[in-house]
């Protein structure tokens, strides 16, 4: 196959007669397959249904002399803690072990931010006359909307190799309106990088204006590897706290992945101060969360080691599927020159940008044929991507054959948005 930009104009069109042609015997199957969002298959959440079967003895209910079934912990259970810190990489202290949402932590530490301000906030948010907010794209459409929710200007951090650019950043927060960032270090949503360390440290030192200048640090993938081993991360706390910003960084985790999306277990891990000023907000809203999944949880996982174990469960039904995806692109888009993605080794995406101005048009055509994807756009602030181009491919939630079925009309479609883009 040549690259399309080689073709003939006569070429062009043949080839895009012959892919109309497959195209409707496709559509003519009647599919319905999605590929919307991250969820997990029923054979994941299959895979540990056995979590049911603890606590069976009353004396499975207490934790540490704490009735788990009772009022009363309203950070969560010490062994909670402690879990989510050797996990995190954290000090127990630092966690606060809340519902099944680590978005709806999220959206509360906003929340709290614009009613009553944080720690060092002179003022709640909702007095400022502009709030402006920090968003690396391509990246998370649930963040986005948070922030855009509460009426803040996004503003849109060109996202590397590395992470989000830097240089940027550093040059934003030099504008005290700009109060915040949202990033998913690890296999980021959804492209899948690895924030380096370099970037990593550049976060911890950062200089902001606002004197409450907070990193919203997404820690979602944590521990979700679907090739090779487990990869280090390091801990932005403690790196924050050494250059002199411990209360700077507000970081979230959560079980979903791991157990249940429906029934785990999320946390948000702090500094002292930062904790305390939480704490206070919290308690005249929630008196405690469900102690008693927590406690599943701690008896399910037990510790982080045993977790990654229960993790290379989820990468033997998770790995074939990125592969699917991969091997796909590989044999029937790569030598066409009209897309570029990544192989991610962990997380729950594939991030490919096609050829400008042709995302919707793909979409759209995948809609035509039976495929459901996440819409065009939503990868970036306002659900606006300037160069129509990136697409969030999730492949986790149809079985492989499926999986492959999809990807047949995927290709399909995004070659012929790329055909019409050249001219025909």
């Amino acid at each position: 196959m040549k690259p399309y930009a080689q073709l003939s104009p006569e070429e062009r069109r043949g080839e895009y007669a012959r892919l109309r042609t497959e195209f409707d015997a496709l559509k003519a199957r009647g599919l319905s397959l999605n590929m919307a969002r991250g969820k997990p298959s029923k054979v994941q959440v299959d895979l540990i249904n056995d979590i049911f079967q603890l606590m069976q003895d009353p004396q499975d209910f207490i934790s540490d002399g704490i009735d788990v079934r009772n009022y009363g912990e309203l950070a969560g259970l010490p062994a909670a803690k402690a879990l989510f810190a050797g996990i995190l990489g954290c000090r127990p202290e630092q966690v606060f072990v809340g519902g099944n949402s680590s978005l709806q932590l999220m959206y509360d530490t906003i929340s709290k931010g614009y009613t009553h301000g944080l720690a060092h906030s002179p003022r709640p948010w909702c007095r400022e006359e502009t709030v402006r907010w920090l968003c690396p794209s391509p990246g998370y459409d649930r963040h986005f909307r948070i922030t855009e929710s509460f009426g803040f200007e996004l503003i849109t951090i060109p996202m590397t190799e590395d992470g989000p650019d830097m240089d940027a950043v550093e040059e934003a927060v030099k504008d005290p309106a700009v109060k915040g960032i949202w990033c998913v270090p690890k296999y980021s949503n959804p492209d899948g990088v690895i924030y380096s360390d370099e970037t990593i440290r550049r976060f911890a030192n950062l200089k902001p204006a606002a004197p409450d200048f907070t990193i919203m640090w997404d820690n979602a993938y944590c521990i979700h590897e679907f090739e090779g081993d487990y990869v280090e991360f390091p801990d932005i706390l403690s790196l924050c706290e050494a250059a002199g910003n411990p209360d700077m960084v507000f970081e979230f985790a959560s079980t979903s992945k791991v157990t249940l999306p429906g029934s785990g277990v999320a946390c948000f891990a702090c500094s002292k101060t930062n904790m305390e000023h939480m704490e206070k907000q919290l308690t005249v809203q929630v008196i405690s969360f469900d102690k008693v999944n927590q406690q599943r949880h701690v008896l399910y996982l037990r510790d982080k080691a045993h977790s990654l174990e229960i993790m290379k469960r989820h990468a033997s039904v998770m790995g074939p599927k990125f592969r699917c995806v991969a091997d796909a692109l590989d044999r029937e888009i790569a030598p066409l020159e009209i897309a570029s993605w990544k192989r991610p080794r962990g997380g729950y995406f594939v991030s490919v940008n096609a050829m400008p101005g042709t995302a919707k048009r793909t979409l759209a055509l995948c809609k035509e044929a039976g495929v459901t994807m996440t819409d065009a756009g939503a990868t970036f602030p306002y659900g606006k991507d300037p160069r129509d181009s990136n697409i969030r491919v999730a492949p986790s939630l149809p079985p492989v054959e499926e999986l492959e079925q999809a990807m047949e009309i995927f290709c399909v479609c995004l070659r012929m948005a790329a055909l019409e883009q050249l001219g025909l």
